[in-house]
């Protein structure tokens, strides 16, 4: 892939369309069958319109620090109402539901399910610039959805309480949200984003559900794609090796915070685990998976893993791309330090639509306000279209779906009662949204 330099004058966004291209029902003035990449280009224009960063962050590595150094506090104020989750396991997830006063939606409100990035949370920034417009009504230029963030184990607040972790391969967590919100809302359809490596775990979710994934539709924003490749590049750099280690470092101060619950259990495999990793001084993100996500990443099978590389062998959702069944679509940066290596060709899947900014950085795209030295993102008008479009234009023929059951308390799926989650009634509470997690760099 070709690397952008910020003094190039080339502001095309690259497109690409597989060889084949799925043919789906749409409903707008009339009923009519188009194939997926003429209701991209109907209903998505300002995808193919070019993106110009604001002058003052001309390339990947200021759009990339603006986002963890800027200040958002006045941006896009969310507040959320938090439902916490216990899974089967012992675990716990909290779901960020917005907006709290949802009585004038009607049930069946499209719903904008979120997955944040590495250490983030329902408080990042990207997350909060998607869904203020998302959720603001009509009347005032929004779409009128509903939306929830699945907070993984241990981010924004959520406590640990069973010897597990997160990781961009581990599926099931969000699986088993996505009972939950099937259930709440049975009537609505579910649109999937996913940010770095949320966006990861979404691609990888939709491509195991295949044709009976529950969400009408994915996007995914600066997804790492190649966890091997994409960790090579940051460690053969002296740049990359600094983004590498605040990355690190994010990870192990997040897993700080938990010590006292994971000590609980000393002998387990995982908690041995985070002692070791949170000895770590400045480690790049590579060691810190070598040392802890390769065992305490996910549930057994397949965790525990023999090595880093293991994991990311395991965890990369390039390779899962010929398995999805239901529209992605997927924006990169060519700029993005972090993430250099995109699968542009999609292998080949009609499903999917993958497009790359020649600028933006890593979750940026900020472009210039109407107020003087103010930005905003870009990318919140090309998803804002593809929600709308893939939610209200295209009709999906009704998908074959497992039936979800209550057993013993808790919710689970016919063919996975090893999964299941329950609502703690009592953990309810109120969040704002500008409220991030003391001691972790927002927006990475």
């Amino acid at each position: 892939m070709n690397f952008l330099f910020p003094w190039t004058s080339e502001r095309k966004t690259e497109v690409r369309h597989p060889p084949t291209s799925a043919v789906v029902t749409i409903q707008d003035h009339s009923t009519r069958r188009v194939s997926l990449r003429e209701l991209v280009e109907e209903k998505c224009p300002s995808l193919h319109a070019p993106f110009h960063p604001a002058w003052w962050l001309p390339n990947g590595h200021l759009q990339t620090l603006y986002c963890v150094l800027g200040d958002f506090s006045q941006r896009d104020k969310i507040v959320y109402k938090r439902t916490m989750l216990r899974l089967k396991d012992g675990g716990t997830l909290g779901l960020d539901f917005t907006p709290v006063d949802d009585t004038n939606l009607r049930p069946d409100a499209p719903i904008v399910v979120v997955l944040h990035g590495l250490t983030g949370g329902s408080y990042e920034s990207y997350v909060r610039a998607i869904l203020s417009p998302v959720c603001l009504p009509p009347s005032e230029g929004g779409l009128g959805y509903r939306a929830v963030v699945v907070n993984f184990r241990g981010c924004a607040g959520v406590p640990i309480t069973s010897p597990q972790f997160y990781s961009a391969g581990h599926t099931d967590d969000f699986r088993q949200a996505i009972f939950y919100i099937s259930t709440l809302f049975p009537d609505a359809p579910l649109l999937g984003i996913g940010f770095s490596l949320g966006a990861n775990v979404l691609t990888r979710y939709v491509a195991e559900e295949g044709q009976h994934c529950r969400l009408r539709s994915a996007c995914v924003l600066g997804c790492p794609w190649n966890l091997a490749a994409n960790n090579k590049w940051l460690d053969s750099t002296y740049i990359g090796n600094i983004y590498s280690k605040g990355m690190g470092q994010n990870l192990v101060n997040l897993l700080k915070s938990h010590l006292n619950s994971l000590s609980q259990t000393p002998e387990h495999d995982v908690s041995k685990a985070a002692m070791t990793a949170v000895a770590l001084n400045k480690p790049t993100i590579g060691e810190f998976d070598n040392t802890f996500t390769k065992v305490g990443g996910g549930s057994s099978p397949p965790w525990p893993f023999a090595s880093g590389a293991d994991y990311y062998e395991y965890a990369s959702s390039h390779k899962v791309l010929d398995d999805v069944r239901i529209p992605l679509l997927s924006i990169n940066a060519a700029d993005d330090p972090v993430v250099q290596e995109v699968p542009m060709d999609a292998k080949g899947n009609e499903w999917i639509i993958m497009a790359l900014t020649s600028h933006g950085g890593h979750l940026g795209w900020f472009e210039p306000d109407d107020d003087w030295g103010q930005v905003r993102r870009w990318i919140r008008r090309p998803v804002l279209e593809w929600f709308h479009a893939t939610a209200e234009v295209l009709q999906r023929e009704t998908p074959q779906h497992l039936d979800i059951r209550e057993v013993d308390g808790y919710l689970t799926e016919v063919g996975r009662e090893n999964l299941g989650c329950r609502v703690l009634h009592d953990k309810e509470q109120i969040i704002r949204g500008t409220e991030g997690q003391a001691g972790i760099l927002a927006g990475l």
